[in-house]
C-alpha cells in the first residue's frame, strides 16, 4: 500500500517545474485578431496558456472571422483561428497549441477559479465594456469575471485591453476603478511611429503593448528608440 507521502526525489532527477499558465480571456468585444496575436506571442514565448472564451466571444469570433469556436473540438478551432492573419487570410501563421488549456465560460469550477491554482497572472483581450463593469464590480457572472477577480484578489498581474470608443463616464469611472484595484488598463489603440505598412502591424502593436504590461518577451513591433523617422529608414 501507498503512503501518503510524497515520494523522495531519485538521485539524478531534475524536480518539474509546476505549470505556470497565463489565463487569457477573450471577451465579446470587437477585436479577436488582437486575442490571436496575443495568444501566438505567448505561445512564441514558451509560456503556457489557460483560455476561457465567453459566450459572446463566440459570436464576435464567428462574425469576425467565420470560426465557430466549438467546446468540443476547440483545440481544432483554436489552431484554424490562430493562423488566420488579421486581413482574414487563412495559414498566415502557424502555432503550436499543445501547452493551451480550455475552460468554458460557464464552468465556474474550472480550476483558475481557485486563488490556489498555480496562475501567473490574466490577461483579457479583447475587454468589452461590459467586462470591464463586471470586473470592476466584483461580479462572477461567468468564467472570465471570476478569474479576473481572483487574480485581483491574489495580487497577480491583471492587464484589460478594453476594446470601445467613444467611452461613457460610467466605464470611465470602472476603468478608474480597476486601475485602483491594481490592474493594467491599456486601450486598444495602435500607434503608427513602429512603420506600420499592413494591418497585422497595428494588430501585432497592441498585442505587444499587452505582452509588455504583462512582462513577457516578444518581438511583435518595433520600439521607439529615440530616432525621428526610424521606421521609414528601416523599411
Amino acid at each position: 500500500m501507498e503512503s501518503g507521502h510524497a515520494r523522495s526525489q531519485q538521485p539524478g532527477q531534475q524536480p518539474q517545474s509546476p505549470r505556470r499558465p497565463w489565463v487569457v480571456g477573450v471577451s465579446g468585444a470587437s477585436g479577436t485578431p488582437y486575442a490571436a496575436a496575443v495568444l501566438r506571442g505567448l505561445l512564441d514565448a514558451g509560456e503556457s496558456v489557460d483560455l476561457v472564451v465567453s459566450r459572446a466571444a463566440r459570436l464576435t469570433l464567428l462574425d469576425e472571422t467565420g470560426i465557430a469556436f466549438r467546446d468540443a473540438h476547440w483545440q481544432e478551432d483554436l489552431r484554424t483561428w490562430l493562423a488566420r492573419g488579421a486581413d482574414g487570410k487563412p495559414d498566415t501563421f502557424t502555432a503550436d497549441v499543445g501547452d493551451v488549456r480550455y475552460w468554458a465560460a460557464g464552468d465556474l469550477a474550472a480550476g483558475p477559479s481557485s486563488g490556489s491554482y498555480p496562475a501567473k497572472g490574466m490577461l483579457i483581450v479583447p475587454a468589452s465594456t461590459a467586462s470591464v463593469a463586471g470586473v470592476a464590480l466584483g461580479l462572477s457572472k461567468d468564467l472570465l469575471q471570476r478569474v479576473a477577480s481572483v487574480t485581483l484578489k491574489e495580487r497577480r498581474r491583471l492587464v484589460v485591453a478594453v476594446r470601445e470608443t467613444p467611452l461613457s463616464g460610467q466605464t470611465l469611472k470602472h476603468m478608474v476603478a480597476l486601475d485602483e484595484a491594481g490592474a493594467v488598463v491599456l486601450p486598444a489603440s495602435p500607434a503608427f511611429y513602429a512603420g506600420a505598412t499592413h494591418i497585422q502591424d497595428l494588430v501585432d502593436f497592441v498585442a505587444g503593448r499587452v505582452l509588455d504590461a504583462a512582462g513577457v518577451p516578444h518581438s511583435l513591433y518595433r520600439r521607439w528608440e529615440g530616432e525621428l523617422g526610424g521606421s521609414r529608414k528601416d523599411q
